[in-house]
Parts: structure tokens; sequence; C-alpha cells
């Protein structure tokens, strides 16, 4: 898949947000980054889920949470005591997830406000985000489907009360414990699957693009990302 231009990056409401996929679209995708913010690969993403399939595009969103200031990648794996505060720090803080989850409903409404062709709205959490989509797409969720890519702090009791169908694309660094009573845990319709032999990040800021393996797998992601999205939005 190649990877199509960025429209832009704009100011919305209380977030930037980079923006891509056709105004005309009439689905939108709102996707919720990794605690590593804006990365190449991520918005490499952003830009195939909203041009790759020329019949069936979408208007794509990514609110910028952190303001500008995301975890250093470096930070990433927390193997000292320094990294291990630091990412402890930011989880509490910028990258809190029921702080994050209480202003997604209100950035979909005031987005919607403003794109008022879009009638469905999807979901896609990456790393960090795959929690804050669990956590808003609960009872009274904006969103039409939801997504998780790799998703960190998977917890099964999240799924008992997921009320739109989901699709779970988890790596082999999950706990494939986790990941199996969370498939278990859910009454919607859903696709889980792991990509065994990648690692947390592969679609979005850990993902070493430039290797034929993990791009391969990156791409057959988001093809199945878009497969889901195309039968429910």
């Amino acid at each position: 898949m190649a990877q199509q231009g960025h429209s832009q990056v704009s100011k919305y409401f209380f977030h930037t947000a980079d923006t891509t996929g056709p105004s005309t679209a009439t689905s939108a995708i709102f996707i919720i980054y990794d605690i590593f913010g804006f990365s190449p690969q991520a918005l490499q993403g952003a830009d195939i889920l909203a041009h790759a399939d020329q019949n069936h595009q979408y208007q794509v969103f990514m609110p910028d949470f952190f303001k500008g200031k995301p975890l250093p990648l470096s930070v990433f794996p927390p193997d000292t005591e320094e990294k291990k505060k630091r990412m402890g720090d930011f989880f509490a803080g910028p990258a809190s997830p029921p702080d994050t989850a209480k202003k997604v409903p209100d950035l979909v409404k005031q987005l919607g406000q403003k794109y008022t062709g879009v009638q469905k709205w999807g979901s896609l959490g990456m790393c960090w985000g795959g929690k804050i989509v669990s956590l808003t797409s609960q009872s009274g969720t904006p969103f039409s489907a939801s997504a998780e890519v790799h998703p960190a702090m998977v917890d099964p009791n999240d799924a008992k009360g997921l009320k739109v169908p989901v699709c779970m694309l988890a790596s082999g660094d999950e706990n494939p414990e986790d990941v199996e009573n969370f498939k278990k845990n859910l009454s919607v319709e859903n696709h889980v699957e792991t990509f065994g032999d990648q690692v947390h990040g592969w679609m979005a800021a850990r993902g070493d693009l430039k290797d034929e393996k993990v791009r391969s797998e990156y791409e057959r992601g988001y093809s199945m990302l878009l497969d889901f999205y195309h039968k429910h939005l």
C-alpha cells in the first residue's frame, strides 16, 4: 500500500489534529494514537485508511491529546528505573486513560458539528489508544465500530461492556491469556487475531517498515482494518 499525502494538520477545538481523507466521505475514523504521538508510521496508517480503497474512502482524524509533548520513543522499553518513572508519570498525567476517555465523546461531537456530512464514526486505538477505545466503546458510545491494534492494558472486564463490533489485532508481546479472555467476554461481533511474530507497536511508532516482514504484516493489518470498517461503517 502506498502512502498518500496528508491533507493538513489543523487546530480543532482544544486539540491539534492530523486530518486526511476526502471531505465528501460520509464515514469517519477517529484515531487515538500511541504514547509516542504523531509517528510517521501512524500517519501513514491514517492515510491508508483514508485513501487505499478508492471506492470506500474515509475522513480520518487523529487528535493530538498530548499537545505536542508525547513520550520520547527512547523511553521504551522501560528497562531502567529512570525510564520506569518517566513512563509512570506520563500515564498518571497527560496519558491518564480515564481522563483521556472523558474527552473523546465531546471531541467527536464537535467534529461532527463541523463535518456535517459524516454519518457514522469508527474508532481506532493504537497501543495506549487501544485502552481508550475500550473505555469509549461502552454504553452511549459515539462509535459504530471500534478497533484496537497491539493494545496496551488489555482488560477482559472491559470487553463485557463493549456495545459495538470490535476488531483487535494483538502483537506477540501482549499477554495471550488476556487477549483470549477479552475475546471470550465479548458479546458483540468481533475479529480478534494475534500477529505472533510482531512486536508491540508494529502498526504504529515501533514498526520498522524497512524490514520486509514487518512492512508486510503492517500492510496486512491495515488491510484487515479496512475490511472491518467497510463492513460496519
